[in-house]
């Protein structure tokens, strides 16, 4: 994507990068034909700041029978939220808002790093990874494809496309298995006991503002049950393990 322009500098730290998300005017410069949803790139600006997006618009977003509450943007976002409690940074920041085709989800673009062999680098033991697994498990992400994960230059790996996160039914789907049955490291125990609380304070109000009651309880039901086990989950064999394609 286009580099910004001279006299606009790009956001500095999550906090800026949101605020410029909110506020900034978004420009669409194309889609990602790939993309399941309608999902746009574009850049957005203000004043002072620039930088490369993604736009999903709630009105491009298709039907689906197993997540029919709420938006695939809002639970985007509410993915977001839990990440950035969390304080892992495993989503990019993101904000809902309105946007060229109506309200959506907005998320800073983030560039890999093009030298990774993305099929060799999701089985290390990269702990990034290891902290995705566990966010993955809190948020049941039912698609944690190779391609969702994006380990950059900087040595910090991402995660992206959480639509379909939040089910109230077991539905963990994903290439991290790597330390199913392992214990929790304690600092993924320390970040456990602090999302516990949010979960019943200020970030679960916010989650209610994407998601039902219900999935933000089976949420702090998944948190107490890693709690309670001290292990990273291992595959139920009720759902397919492995997402598909892979990548």
């Amino acid at each position: 994507m286009s580099e910004p322009a001279e006299d606009l500098r790009a956001p500095a730290g999550a906090a800026e990068a949101r605020a410029l998300l909110r506020e900034g005017e978004i420009d669409v410069e194309g889609r990602m034909l790939d993309a399941s949803n309608v999902t746009l790139f574009g850049t957005v600006r203000t004043g002072t700041l620039e930088a490369e997006c993604v736009y999903k618009p709630v009105a491009g977003e298709r039907p689906l029978w197993d997540f029919p509450d709420g938006t695939l943007a809002g639970r985007e976002v509410s993915a977001a939220l839990v990440s950035e409690a969390t304080g892992w940074d495993v989503v990019p920041p993101t904000v809902l808002r309105e946007g060229p085709f109506g309200p959506g989800m907005v998320q800073l673009w983030v560039d890999g790093d093009p030298d990774v062999d993305l099929a060799a680098f999701v089985r290390s033991d990269h702990p990034g990874l290891r902290r995705m697994a566990v966010f993955d498990a809190v948020v049941n992400n039912a698609d944690r494809k190779g391609g969702h994960i994006i380990p950059t230059p900087s040595g910090h790996v991402y995660g992206v496309d959480h639509g379909i996160c939040f089910s109230t039914d077991p539905k963990l789907r994903t290439l991290l298995w790597r330390w199913a049955g392992k214990p929790l490291l304690l600092e993924a125990l320390a970040v456990l006991e602090r999302l516990a609380d949010d979960l019943r304070g200020d970030l679960g109000e916010a989650l209610h503002e994407h998601l039902t009651r219900r999935e933000v309880r089976c949420t702090q039901q998944r948190v107490a049950e890693l709690l309670r086990t001290q292990v990273h989950p291992e595959p139920s064999g009720d759902w397919p393990a492995l997402p598909w394609p892979p990548f």
